[in-house]
């Protein structure tokens, strides 16, 4: 059954802490779809009441599909556990600032193409929340402007961006911006190849299919003989 009253902190008052956030971002004039970032509106100690609305919230979701988490053990906790899941892990992304990243000046300008990649996609589409796994490749072209970044920190930067529920063809446009925004190069190449959970595990149910889109940005865009170079040094495995 639904617990009589919500658990803690703003439920109690009948202020749901989403109402609040939701109120901050109105007032901002911003939007919050499901594959924005809202940690800018979210004030310390808000995302563990967050977790607790999620919770209450989830347990009428298992309620309404006749479980019952009373006497079932194995979903006794359940809703604890899913509410953990999007706001702590699988949606992170949404509710958290960027990663730090340290940035170099290019000392040595270097000019030669780098490519960084399989880089490991752990996501989920934004219209059944299955999962959305893969790999991303990223192929930066600097001049002796660009910032120099850790290839580890390419990685947080994939994970936080893809760490919200997304559409392919969007998060990888959202990755590209924000890439170019922290490098500055004379051109970026992204391209990722996932599966759909949501076309294996329901619908038509084709396990074997997937889905492989690109973003072109600078002289990727102008050289086709760079866009060559970089997709023929991609080998796509996933």
């Amino acid at each position: 059954m639904i617990p009589a009253t919500p658990p803690a902190g703003d439920l109690e008052q009948g202020v749901p802490v989403s109402v609040k956030i939701r109120e901050r971002i109105a007032a901002a004039k911003r939007r919050f779809n499901a594959n924005d970032n809202i940690a800018e509106f979210i004030e310390p100690g808000e995302l563990e009441k967050l977790l607790d609305e999620v919770e209450h919230k989830m347990h009428g979701v298992l309620d309404s599909l006749v479980i019952d988490t009373e006497s079932d053990h194995n979903t006794r906790n359940t809703a604890r556990r899913v509410a953990k899941m999007y706001i702590n892990e699988v949606f992170r992304g949404r509710y958290v600032e960027a990663p730090p990243i340290t940035e170099f000046p290019n000392v040595e300008r270097l000019n030669e193409l780098m490519i960084v990649g399989p880089i490991t996609v752990r996501s989920a589409c934004s219209h059944h929340f299955c999962p959305v796994i893969g790999k991303i490749w990223i192929g930066v072209m600097p001049n002796e402007h660009t910032n120099v970044i850790g290839l580890s920190k390419y990685a947080r930067l994939v994970d936080w961006v893809m760490g919200r529920p997304q559409i392919q063809e969007e998060a990888v446009v959202q990755l590209a911006d924000l890439i170019m925004d922290k490098t500055q190069p004379d051109g970026l190449a992204i391209v990722m190849e996932a599966s759909h959970y949501c076309m294996c595990w329901r619908g038509v149910k084709e396990m074997d299919s997937k889905m492989i889109n690109s973003v072109m940005r600078g002289v990727f865009l102008k050289d086709s003989t760079l866009r060559r170079e970089f997709l023929s040094l991609i080998p796509r495995k996933v």
